[in-house]
């Protein structure tokens, strides 16, 4: 299993429970697509956090790397849709930042793989 993180602040004018309900129907959707094993969405609590933390916190849980390349894949489908339910996501967003982590330690236990 691997997380996928998303570190978001979004739009001033734009209202959080909307943003929750958009990222619950883009993300179940992805879920039913088998693109995502499972997410949640995290908001910082009391707005406590340092200047390095944004306001939602969005987990979203892959087995492998080839998942996440399902999901990139059915993003990138131009499928009127999915562009809608995304769309629904991202333009309420002013920020992001985004990281993948991994079960420590793992069988693998290496810190940095190459090709070249």
């Amino acid at each position: 299993m691997n997380l996928y993180t998303c570190s978001i602040d979004i739009r001033d004018d734009a209202k959080a429970l909307a943003f929750a309900r958009a990222v619950d129907v883009w993300m179940t959707h992805l879920q039913a697509q088998g693109a995502i094993r499972g997410w949640r969405l995290l908001r910082r609590k009391l707005g406590l956090g340092s200047g390095e933390h944004r306001d939602f916190l969005l987990e979203i849980e892959v087995d492998d790397l080839a998942q996440l390349d399902r999901a990139f894949r059915l993003v990138a489908s131009r499928d009127d849709a999915v562009e809608a339910m995304y769309r629904a996501v991202h333009a309420v967003i002013s920020a992001s930042d985004v990281a993948i982590y991994r079960p420590f330690p793992d069988p693998e236990r290496c810190e940095r793989v190459a090709l070249i």
